[in-house]
């Protein structure tokens, strides 16, 4: 079986959720993949995103996969994403801004790399199950965060791209995995906090 384990990209700088209210079902493609996003925030601006792994079974991963992801628009009104660590940077990738925040591809492309890696399974189905997932309404509940000294209103949807799958049982842990986006029209670039979850307890 697969460790418990962790993935998290949280915008810099924004704190703990101050409250909770039980929402009605959200379009989860269209929440999850608005477009637009990136327009308001300046072109002269960058916004850092802490990249956080969990995996108490295995340090190494969590040493080389710790870091924080910048995101900078480049002239052609692109932007790059850089992983970058104490040690080193690498460009993860160019992508259009005026499509929207490219860090909702990134992240789902890390969960479907790390969790082949674990479970020796096979990336293409665990991204088809996440495909999916990204298109069956879920419900959305909806919070305070604080931000810059206010509360603002956000939104989180919580995924489970294995459940019910007929293949769990040899899936190694990866049917527990539960994805939990929080996002918020009032935080730079739309998302406040992208997780990927999976845990030693099977079945949700």
């Amino acid at each position: 079986m697969m460790p418990r384990s962790i993935i998290s990209f949280v915008l810099a700088g924004l704190v703990v959720w101050l409250g909770a209210s039980a929402g009605q079902a959200a379009d989860t493609y269209a929440l999850l993949f608005k477009e637009g996003t990136l327009d308001a925030v300046p072109r002269t601006a960058s916004l850092d995103y802490r990249r956080s792994v969990s995996a108490p079974e295995d340090r190494s991963l969590e040493t080389r996969s710790n870091g924080t992801i910048k995101l900078t628009f480049t002239p052609g009104d692109m932007v790059d994403l850089n992983f970058e660590t104490d040690s080193k940077a690498r460009r993860v990738g160019t992508f259009p801004a005026n499509v929207g925040n490219p860090l909702i591809m990134y992240f789902l492309e890390s969960v479907v790399k790390d969790l082949a890696s674990f479970a020796g399974g096979s990336p293409y189905y665990i991204r088809n199950r996440i495909k999916a997932a990204l298109l069956q309404d879920r419900p959305v509940r909806e919070r305070q965060i604080a931000l810059e000294g206010r509360d603002v209103a956000s939104r989180s949807i919580v995924l489970y791209p294995f459940k019910d799958d007929p293949a769990s049982d040899r899936m190694r842990g990866v049917e527990t995995l539960a994805l939990t986006v929080t996002v918020s029209e009032d935080v730079p670039g739309w998302y406040y906090a992208l997780k990927a979850e999976t845990t030693t307890d099977r079945g949700q």
